[in-house]
This record gives C-alpha cells, sequence and structure tokens, in this order.
C-alpha cells in the first residue's frame, strides 16, 4: 500500500497533475526539502510543486532504487529536465516518504544544493552593443509568450 501511494505521487508530478497530488496527501502532510523551508499542509503542498517546478517545459522524477518497510518508502530519483531557456538540469536526489493510512504524511528530499544552484541559476551573456556582461533569466516557454 505504501508504494502505491508513492506511484500515485511521482505519477501526479512527473505529469504536471499537481491537483492529484490531493489524493496522496494527509491534510496535515509536511514537505522538506534540503535549503529550503518546510511546506505544511495539503493546501500549501498543493501549491508547492506548480511553483518549483514553473520554470521547467519537461522534467521527470525517475525512481531507480526502491526501499520499503512498514510504513516509509525511500527512493533514489535521478531527474532530468529542461529548462524554459533550453539549458538540460540533471541531479540524483533521494526521497524519504511517511505513509499512514494509506497517505503520505511527511517527504524528505535530499540532493546536491550546489550542484542543482549551479544548474539553474541565471547565464551571464555579453551585451552585444555595450561589452558587459547581462544576466538572462530563463524565458517563459514559447506558448506563453
Amino acid at each position: 500500500m505504501s508504494r502505491a501511494v508513492v506511484e500515485g505521487y511521482f505519477a501526479a508530478i512527473n505529469a504536471d497533475r499537481f491537483d492529484d497530488l490531493a489524493d496522496v496527501f494527509a491534510p496535515d502532510v509536511e514537505i522538506h526539502t534540503v535549503g529550503a523551508e518546510p511546506v505544511h499542509g495539503r493546501d500549501a503542498a498543493l501549491d508547492h510543486f506548480p511553483a518549483l517546478l514553473a520554470n521547467y517545459v519537461e522534467h521527470d522524477d525517475r525512481v531507480t532504487r526502491w526501499i520499503e518497510a512498514p510504513g516509509a518508502v525511500v527512493c533514489d530519483i535521478a531527474f532530468r529536465g529542461r529548462l524554459t531557456d533550453g539549458r538540460s538540469v540533471a541531479f540524483e536526489a533521494l526521497d524519504v516518504f511517511d505513509v499512514v493510512d494509506g497517505l503520505i504524511v511527511r517527504v524528505c528530499t535530499w540532493f546536491d544544493t550546489h550542484d542543482v544552484r549551479r544548474q539553474v541559476r541565471p547565464r551571464q551573456v555579453p551585451c552585444g552593443s555595450c561589452h558587459s556582461r547581462i544576466t538572462v533569466l530563463a524565458s517563459p516557454p514559447p506558448n506563453d509568450r
């Protein structure tokens, strides 16, 4: 039962069906991600994921290993994505899920924050007319322009 609810979590995340997360999160779910403030409650969690993934035109959390225990699931993750400006992002992560009565009550995620920041930070490019460097932020996807 625990693995099935976690599989539902990844199916929702990977398909950008964030409202479907309401079916797998307990009302008092906690989301803990290394380097970020915790997210408390189902409504806040449902808002969290679209904001977190807003600068990606594609993304995939692929589970490469499952470790299961009563009430807990641990997943090794291979994240692959592409930002709105076309850059690729790839990193490994570890997710730990606590499951009670068929619902996720806690998610803890660890990854190399330095590596991810390096990959997603705004790019510095030369300014064609003034010979200085300008910051280029990720642009919106083509269909949002």
